[in-house]
Order: C-alpha cells, then sequence, then structure tokens
C-alpha cells in the first residue's frame, strides 16, 4: 500500500467522515430493519429525511405523458437529441421550468430568471459550488444552530471552509437574533477568522420551522451592513403544511433598501419537494453575475443528466401537474405531522411547533436523567437498542441543549408511523391502560450502569465521548452524513 505522504491532504483526512466505525444507530438500522411481516421486531428509520408520500402523483403523470421519456415507443424519437453532448447551461426548456417550479413552490409570489438557473448535482453538490466561488480555504460562514450536521461536509471537506456557529435557544423557539449574530461574528473576528458570510436554511432542518418576514429582513439587513454574503438554502420551501407561509429571500429583497444584491444567493433542490433525491437536481441560484458564470463553469463537475433534464422540463412546465402536486403533497405532509405529532402528545411528549419540513424537533428533556449532553447520548443509545428506533439527538445538529431529537415522519407508511409510536407508549410506561409504569420509567431516566441488569433491558453502552467528537453521518443515511454527529461515536 503506497505512503500516506503520497497523498493529498483531502485524501488521507477524516473529513468526509467516513473512515470511523459505524454509527451505532445505522448500523442498528441497518443489521436489523424493519419489515411490517417479514421483520415486525426490528429497528425503524426515523433519522432519514425523506418524502415518498406524493411520488405517485408524479407516476401517475408519467404514466399519461410517456412522450417525455426516452425510453418508450412515444419519447424514443427524441433519444438521439437528449443523448448528445449538452453544454453545462443545460437544456433552456429545463432551466425555464425549474425557475417556474421555483416561483410555484413560493406560492407565485415571486419570479425568478431561468438564466440565473445553475445546475449541481443535488443541494450537497450546490452548497460546495457556492462556497468555491465566495470563500478561500480558512474563510469562514456564520451558521445559526442547531443546523444540518453534514455542512460540515459540504461546505468545508474541499473547499476548506469554516463554520462558525451562531448560538440559538429554546427560549425564543431557536430563532437567529441579531445580537447572536452580532456576537458570533464578533468573536470570530477576535480569533482572526475571516467571515464571508452567513448561511440559513429555510425552512430549517432539523426545526421543522420557516424564518418569519422579520427576522429574515434583519439578516438581510446585517449582511449588508457587514459586507458579507447570505446563502438561503431553501430545499424545503415545498414541503410547507401550515401557518405561516412560507417567505423566501427573494420577497424579502424588494422590501429592504440599499440592499446589495450580489451578496444574496439561493441553493435549491427537487429532492425534498418533489421526493427524488435519486435524481440528484440541485440549483445555484444567485443575485451576481460572478457567481452565476463561475458557477455554471464549474457545473460540468456536477451536471444533472439529459434525460432526466428532458423528462423534468415537460413535468414542471405543465402548471396543472404542479399546482396539483404541490397542494396534495402538502395536504399529505400536513396529516401525517398531525398524526404523528398528536400521537406523541397522548404520551406527555410535547415537539417544537413546526409547519414545514419531513421532520419533528422532538422535546425529550424531562426525561434525561441529568441535563448533559452524556445524557442525552444513554437516552438515546436506549431508543436506539430498547425502542428499536433510529432518530437523530440534537447534539448531532449542535444543539446547545441537551434533550432535544430530530425525528423524521414522512419516509414510512402509516402502519409503520403507528408501530413507532405503539413502541413509544410502551417505552415510557402508558401502553394499554396508558397508566403510568415507574419500573419502566426507571429503566429510562437512571444510570445504564445500575439498571443494566434488571430484566428486559440487556444493553450494553460504552463510555461516552464528549458530544464535540464525531463520526460519519453516513452511517445515519447515506443522503445524510453526519461528519460531526456525536451519534456516530462507535461502541
Amino acid at each position: 500500500m503506497a505512503s500516506n505522504s503520497l497523498l493529498s491532504k483531502i485524501a488521507t483526512n477524516d473529513g468526509h467522515g467516513e473512515n470511523l466505525a459505524y454509527f451505532d444507530g445505522w448500523k442498528a438500522y441497518d443489521g436489523n430493519p424493519f419489515h411490517a411481516t417479514q421483520n415486525p421486531d426490528g429497528v425503524i428509520q426515523m433519522g432519514l429525511a425523506e418524502n415518498p408520500l406524493s411520488l405517485d402523483v408524479i407516476e401517475e403523470w408519467i404514466k399519461k405523458n410517456p412522450k417525455a421519456s426516452i425510453c418508450t415507443p412515444e419519447g424514443v424519437a427524441e433519444f438521439k437529441n437528449v443523448a448528445n453532448f449538452q453544454d453545462y447551461h443545460g437544456f433552456p426548456h429545463f432551466r425555464k421550468a425549474i425557475a417556474n417550479f421555483m416561483s410555484k413552490a413560493r406560492g407565485g409570489r415571486v419570479k425568478f430568471d431561468p438564466d440565473r438557473v445553475v445546475m449541481a448535482g443535488g443541494a450537497t453538490g450546490a452548497n460546495e459550488t457556492v462556497m468555491f466561488c465566495l470563500a478561500d480555504p480558512g474563510d469562514a460562514f456564520l451558521v445559526p444552530s442547531p443546523y444540518y450536521p453534514a455542512f460540515y461536509r459540504d461546505l468545508g471537506w474541499r473547499t476548506g471552509v469554516k463554520i462558525v456557529p451562531v448560538d440559538c435557544d429554546s427560549s425564543n423557539n431557536f430563532q437567529v437574533t441579531r445580537a447572536a449574530l452580532e456576537a458570533a461574528y464578533e468573536k470570530a473576528r477576535n480569533n482572526n477568522i475571516n467571515i464571508k458570510g452567513l448561511i440559513i436554511t429555510n425552512p430549517s432542518n432539523p426545526l421543522g420551522t420557516t424564518v418569519d418576514r422579520d427576522t429574515l429582513t434583519s439578516l438581510v439587513k446585517f449582511i449588508n451592513d457587514k459586507n458579507i454574503h447570505l446563502v438561503c438554502d431553501e430545499i424545503y420551501a415545498g414541503t410547507v403544511f401550515s401557518c405561516p407561509k412560507f417567505t423566501c429571500v427573494t420577497e424579502v429583497l424588494q422590501d429592504v433598501k440599499n440592499c446589495n444584491r450580489d451578496l444574496i444567493h439561493i441553493v435549491y433542490s427537487l429532492s425534498k419537494d418533489m421526493g427524488v433525491p435519486g435524481l440528484r437536481i440541485g440549483i445555484v441560484y444567485s443575485y451576481n453575475d460572478t457567481v452565476v458564470n463561475c458557477a455554471r463553469k464549474m457545473s460540468s463537475f456536477g451536471l444533472v443528466s439529459s434525460q432526466t433534464q428532458h423528462m423534468l422540463s415537460a413535468m414542471l412546465l405543465d402548471d396543472e401537474f404542479v399546482s396539483n402536486f404541490l397542494e396534495t403533497s402538502s395536504k399529505r405532509l400536513a396529516r401525517r405531522h398531525r398524526f404523528f405529532t398528536t400521537g406523541l402528545e397522548e404520551v406527555g411528549i410535547n415537539c417544537l411547533k413546526g409547519n414545514a419540513g419531513l421532520f419533528c424537533w422532538m422535546d425529550l428533556r424531562k426525561l434525561l436523567k441529568d441535563q448533559t449532553f452524556e445524557a442525552e447520548m444513554v437516552l438515546w443509545r436506549m431508543i436506539i437498542n430498547k425502542v428499536k428506533l433510529n432518530v437523530s439527538p440534537g447534539s448531532s445538529f449542535r444543539c446547545v441543549e441537551p434533550g432535544w431529537f430530530r425525528v423524521c415522519f414522512a419516509n414510512m407508511d402509516e402502519h409503520t408511523v403507528e408501530v413507532a409510536l405503539k413502541r413509544i407508549r410502551a417505552f415510557v410506561g402508558l401502553e394499554g391502560d396508558k397508566k403510568s409504569n415507574n419500573a419502566d420509567h426507571q429503566l429510562f431516566v437512571n444510570s445504564p450502569r445500575k439498571n443494566r441488569r434488571q430484566e428486559g433491558l440487556r444493553l450494553s453502552f460504552p463510555a461516552t465521548r464528549r458530544y464535540e467528537e464525531v463520526m460519519s453521518p453516513r452511517m445515519i443515511s447515506p443522503h445524510s452524513p453526519m461528519p460531526r454527529s456525536p451519534l456516530l461515536r462507535a461502541s
């Protein structure tokens, strides 16, 4: 084997997060996946933010529009044109279709210019492309916490860009404030860290909430005052299922006077809104002409296939389909969210009030033995091993308060959701007559060393490392690596 001294730093560092031991929760699911009939006692995957609830609507459209595919007798005549080389601008009708869908997903309140639409290989590729355009190795971006753990990989592994957290907490439902931004900015500057911008997810992953107009206006004014960039990751824009409605940064730009639009950039994708992450549709939309031109050149490293562009162009330019799909998806997400959160409330578990996304921000603080991240890890491992639910603890999202968990509700059928809720009821001692079972509760909250010999609890807990120590997020999901996640602690 060649010496590592002959290889690059990227090839030999662990920024990708895949060189460490297997993530406990993913390992548990991968080795024992739940199946309603073949493996009803298996682990249920609730750590994967996928959205298959309305794929049947897409399937019906495909059946009714065979000419949209080059793989059908009706559409094969276009094979030669689609199979030929396409430059990295992409098909003009594809960029027009994306701009159309972006507008529709935001309620039609804003319009997007197809000439500013740049392709990338999913939101992962789009985020990295933006970083390559805006920052140099060693530069940093402010990111309000809790935030998507794979940002460490997406934003920084190959670019060398750093993340500076902006601490937010439950006192105001984790909303980012101007004061918190100023504090993080000044601290970074005092430590000789060059802040190049601020990146936010709106709607938020993991909170499942939208940023209100006043807060978004404040963020735009902040970056304008500091002359730094604002990147808005809006990949959940079309998953809003209840009030308040989604406000995108483009709407706010119309209200903020003297704003330098060259500082504003949007990352988008069809992975969450349409539930098609396998198609790898990522989009960079920038108001900066130089960024658009540079990102378009970079897009040759992560183009969307011509066949995919061809089919989606026809689909997304069908206004009747788009309107029907967005309405149906919103209703189904709302129904599933209501069903799941009501089930949690029946056993005394609350979630942050959410109106978007494919997950809930679940509050289990009262179930911790101590208000520490070590206690959060003990609780999380018990949920994995005893309840057999793969959920994600807040510390993997760099939440500053222990006891919060992200739990995904849209990536499974309704029967599986019911099974998950039944397991939670049994775990908190409220199954059957729903009367409190103190013995089970003690197993839940007490030290694992004291309770490991008790009947029904056969868990082996390794010594808990500090929550900053992390492993590959890839073990959570091949779609959502979490390099900074404590969930990725190996046993």
